[in-house]
C-alpha cells in the first residue's frame, strides 16, 4: 500500500480500498459491534474479531463473499443471531470460547444454514446436549473437523467414541486425527447412545506421603495422670458435590469440617479470631520459608508447644481446643474428601482411590477449571483416663517379736534371708495403665496445602498426575530431639539382645582395663 501510494497515488480511493482486502482482523480492540459498513468490502474471505466484547452480531452485516469466520473469546450466547443470513460460502467457524448453552444450540448447526462447512470450533463452551448436537452435525455433508473439547459434553466417558461413529465422514476431533482402527473400534456405539448413562465418572487417587516431622518429639513423657497423646495425619482434597448428594455417600466424607460450626461454637467460643487468623498465618508462612526438600513429596511442619500434665485452668483448656484452619473449608458447591487417618512413619502409605460419579456437567467444568486444594493434616489427640490411677505407695516393712517367734532357724539360711530381704524392701503396686480413657476434641493442623491443576481434562487429557512437592523444615530441636530418641531407642535393642558367645570381646575388655590401671600407676591385679 505504501509503494502504491508512492507511485499511483490516485488509485488509493474508497471503492479500491474496499476492493483490495480479502482479510480483516481485528483483535483485542474492545469491539462490541458489527455495523452495516462491513459490506462495502466487496471481496471480504476472511474475517478476524477475536478477544473482543461481542454479545451478539447481526449476520445480515455480513459479506456474503466470507469463507472463514473467528470470533473466538467473545461474550456469545447463542448462535440464533448468526442464522438470520449466514454467509453462504462460508468454510470454517470458530466460535470457541465464548458462553453458548442450552439445547436450542444444537438447531442452529445444521445444513439448512451452513452447507459448505469444513471446519467448526465450538471448543470451551457450556453444550451439554452430546446426542442432539451429532444428530444436527451430521447433517453438515463436508463436515470434516470438528472442536467440542472443553464443553460439559465433552466429560462424558463415551464422548469420543459416540463422535466419530456417528460423524462417519470426519476427519480430525478435537485436534487428533480419526484414525481407521478407532472407526472400527467405536462402530454401531451410536445405535445404542439412548442407554449410555448421561454422567461423568472422575477416579481420584492418592499415594505416599514422605518428609512428615514427627511432631511428638517435642511432646513430653505422659505421667499418670495424662495427658496421652497421639498424631494420625491425612490428605484432604476437595471435589464438587453432585445435585444429589452423592457425596455423602462416600466413606471419607469429612462432616465435621465441612460444618466447622459445630465445632467453633461447642468447643472455641471463647477462643478470639486472632488466635485463629494468626495460626492459619503461621501455617502458611512456615510454607513459603521452607527449602525445597529431596524427597518426591514432603511437607511444612513446625513444632507444637508441649503440653501442661493437668489442664485445669480456663487458658489450659482454650489452648487444647480445636481450631478450624480456613484451608480446611471447602468453597461453595464442594465437599471434604479425606484418606484414611494413619499414624506417623518416614513413608505414610495413603493408597486412597475414590471414584465420582456426576451429573451436573456444568459445574464440573467450573470446578475443574478452578483446580483442586490438596491439604496434609495432622490430627493431635489428648486422651486423660476417666479415672485417678492407683498412686504408686511403698509400705513400711513391719517388725515385731511375733515374726521373729514364728521364723525358725531355717531362716538363717541363704533362702531365708532373701526372703526376709524382700520382706524389707516393702511390698510394691504395679503401675497400672488406666483402662477407660476420654478423649479430647482433635486438635487439627494444617502442614501445607496446594493447588492442583486440572484443566487439562478439560482438553481432553485423560489423566494428570502431580507430586506436590510443599518443601521441608527441619529446626535443630527437632533434629536433636530425634536423634535422642533414635539413640535410646537403638540401646535398648542392643540391651535386649545376646552377648557375644565368643572370648575377644572379653580379651580386649580385659586389656583396655590393664591399660587404664597402668597408667594410673596401679598394679594390674588391684
Amino acid at each position: 500500500m505504501k509503494e502504491l501510494a508512492i507511485r499511483n497515488p490516485l488509485m488509493l480511493k474508497d471503492t479500491f480500498f474496499y476492493s483490495y482486502f480479502r482479510s480483516l482482523r481485528v483483535v483485542d480492540k474492545q469491539v462490541s459491534l458489527v455495523d452495516k459498513d462491513l459490506l462495502k468490502f466487496l471481496n471480504l474471505e476472511e474475517l478476524v474479531l477475536s478477544a473482543n466484547q461481542i454479545k451478539e452480531i447481526d449476520a445480515v452485516n455480513l459479506p456474503p463473499t466470507l469463507k472463514v469466520l473467528e470470533l473466538y473469546g467473545n461474550k456469545i450466547s447463542s448462535m440464533e443471531c448468526l442464522c438470520a443470513s449466514p454467509p453462504p460460502r462460508l468454510q470454517h467457524l470458530g466460535l470457541g470460547h465464548n458462553k453458548l448453552q442450552g439445547h436450542l444450540e444444537s438447531l442452529y448447526v445444521t445444513s439448512d444454514h451452513w452447507p459448505n462447512l469444513i471446519s467448526l470450533d465450538l471448543s470451551f463452551n457450556d453444550l451439554t446436549d452430546l446426542p442432539g448436537m451429532l444428530a444436527s452435525l451430521a447433517t453438515l455433508p463436508r463436515l470434516r473437523l470438528l472442536l467440542l473439547q472443553g464443553n460439559p459434553l465433552a466429560l462424558l466417558p463415551y464422548y469420543r467414541g459416540l463422535t466419530v461413529d456417528s460423524l462417519a465422514r470426519l476427519c480430525v476431533l478435537d485436534d487428533i486425527t480419526v484414525s481407521p482402527s478407532e472407526k472400527h473400534q467405536f462402530r454401531g456405539l451410536s445405535h445404542s447412545g439412548d442407554l449410555l448413562a448421561h454422567v461423568a465418572q472422575l477416579v481420584v487417587t492418592i499415594g505416599d506421603v514422605k518428609g512428615v516431622q514427627d511432631t511428638s518429639v517435642l511432646d513430653p513423657e505422659p505421667g499418670p495422670q495424662g495427658p496421652f497423646i497421639t498424631y494420625s495425619y491425612y490428605v484432604t482434597y476437595d471435589f464438587v458435590e453432585d445435585e444429589e448428594g452423592e457425596g455423602s455417600e462416600y466413606g471419607g466424607v469429612l462432616a465435621e469440617i465441612v460444618r466447622p460450626l459445630l465445632s467453633t461454637v461447642q468447643l472455641g467460643e471463647d477462643v478470639p479470631k486472632e488466635e485463629v487468623v494468626e495460626e492459619h498465618e503461621d501455617s502458611a508462612g512456615s510454607g513459603l520459608t521452607s527449602q525445597s526438600g529431596e524427597l518426591e513429596t514432603s511437607l511444612a511442619s513446625g513444632g507444637s508447644e508441649p503440653l501442661p500434665g493437668v489442664a485445669d485452668s480456663a487458658e489450659e483448656l482454650a489452648k487444647l481446643r480445636p481450631r478450624i484452619d480456613p484451608r480446611l473449608c471447602p468453597s461453595p458447591g464442594t465437599v471434604l474428601f479425606s484418606t484414611v487417618h494413619k499414624p506417623w512413619t518416614d513413608v505414610i502409605p495413603c493408597d486412597y482411590k475414590m471414584q465420582h460419579t456426576l451429573k451436573d456437567l456444568v459445574a464440573l467444568k467450573a470446578f475443574l477449571l478452578a483446580g483442586t486444594t490438596v491439604t496434609i493434616v495432622e490430627e493431635k489427640i489428648l486422651s486423660w483416663p476417666a479415672a485417678m490411677p492407683p498412686v504408686d505407695v511403698t509400705l513400711p516393712a513391719k517388725k515385731g517379736k511375733g515374726d521373729k517367734d514364728k521364723k525358725g532357724k531355717e531362716e538363717k539360711d541363704k533362702k531365708g534371708k532373701d526372703e526376709k530381704d524382700k520382706e524389707q524392701k516393702g511390698p510394691k503396686k504395679k503401675k497400672e495403665l488406666p483402662k477407660e480413657l476420654r478423649q479430647d476434641p482433635p486438635i487439627l493442623r494444617v502442614l501445607d496445602s496446594g493447588l492442583v491443576v486440572l484443566e487439562p481434562l478439560l482438553a481432553g487429557e485423560p489423566l494428570v498426575s502431580e507430586v506436590c512437592n510443599f518443601g521441608v523444615i527441619c529446626t535443630l530441636e527437632t533434629d536433636r530431639l530425634t536423634s535422642l530418641r533414635d539413640s535410646k531407642t537403638k540401646s535398648k535393642k542392643a540391651k535386649k539382645g545376646l552377648s557375644c558367645p565368643c572370648t575377644i570381646c572379653d580379651v580386649r575388655h580385659w586389656l583396655f582395663v590393664k591399660y587404664r590401671l597402668t597408667e594410673l600407676g596401679r598394679s594390674s591385679n588391684c
